[in-house]
């Protein structure tokens, strides 16, 4: 396989206002990131990772069942139909989180992983999902009440330019994931996210960077930009990056614009890095068996 593979982050503003009905929302966001995805592939991107719950407001910030209307099946529903199309015409890896209609009544956090040729490869479904109060009263990531928890594993996905695992948003926090993506053959893990300053911005750049050390692949983070209404719980930093497997920055995007964030994955530094500190080899997987027992 080549040696170098172009990513491409998109970071976006939601611009429409939280009171207007769910297809509005849902139509204008799918263009406008059909619009950031064509100028992505025009930079050369190979592999493009969309924002979490791109097609939408961050809902999670209330609690209203108005928004169940926004989940769709996968990988039969619009939009993942929609952009296996354009996968398949640019030529791309696409990475697309989506609201999940898995049956009524039973809705996940969810990315789809579509091949260069428009092909379904399958989903990954947001594991670890947050349930806390932020910003003003009544606001905060209330995910617990939209999604059930992930039942698909840590799966990696064989794309025609590099193995990609998908870790969504709140996932970050926990390090087990993350290694197991790594076990499983990663050469790049994308965090879409959706995340404010007040909350995790100190974060952001520590974690991540962290995990792409430990196991030796590049992470591809990308949050949202600026405040939605009419919640303004706070505000979404951009700062989408793209990290190699020494915990260096290859690309960064900026706090507050739409942008398509572009870096170089180089396989040959995955391979040197590996190499060098051997995390693998040294694990002692018999030894961790507290981990997985239950505590009060």
């Amino acid at each position: 396989m080549q040696r170098f593979v172009k990513i491409g982050l998109i970071q976006a503003h939601h611009d429409v206002d939280g009171h207007e009905p769910v297809e509005v929302h849902k139509a204008a966001a799918v263009e406008k990131h059909i619009g950031l995805i064509r100028e992505a592939a025009a930079k050369g991107a190979q592999i493009v990772c969309l924002q979490e719950l791109f097609y939408g407001p961050y809902f999670c910030t209330e609690q209203n069942p108005k928004w169940y209307a926004a989940a769709e099946p996968v990988p039969d529903g619009p939009t993942v139909s929609r952009m296996r199309d354009l996968a398949k015409e640019l030529g791309i890896v696409l990475i697309v989180p989506l609201y999940e209609m898995e049956m009524p009544g039973v809705y996940y956090n969810t990315a789809a992983v579509i091949d260069a040729d428009g092909t379904y490869l399958g989903k990954y479904r947001k594991h670890h999902l947050p349930h806390v109060q932020a910003g003003p009263a009544a606001c905060g990531f209330w995910e617990k009440y939209y999604f059930k928890p992930g039942n698909t594993g840590y799966p990696v996905f064989d794309t025609a330019f590099a193995k990609v695992g998908v870790y969504i948003c709140y996932d970050r926090h926990f390090p087990e994931g993350a290694r197991i993506l790594g076990l499983n053959g990663a050469e790049v893990v994308f965090n879409p996210s959706a995340t404010t300053a007040g909350l995790s911005e100190y974060l952001w750049k520590l974690e991540q960077p962290a995990h792409a050390v430990a196991n030796g692949y590049y992470l591809g983070a990308i949050n949202r930009v600026g405040w939605e209404a009419p919640w303004n719980m706070g505000e979404f930093y951009g700062q989408s990056y793209l990290v190699n497997p020494r915990g260096e920055f290859v690309a960064v995007g900026s706090r507050d614009k739409d942008e398509v964030v572009i870096g170089d994955l180089d396989r040959e530094m995955i391979l040197e890095v590996r190499n060098l500190w051997q995390f693998y080899r040294d694990r002692r997987p018999e030894t961790y068996g507290a981990m997985v027992e239950l505590l009060p």
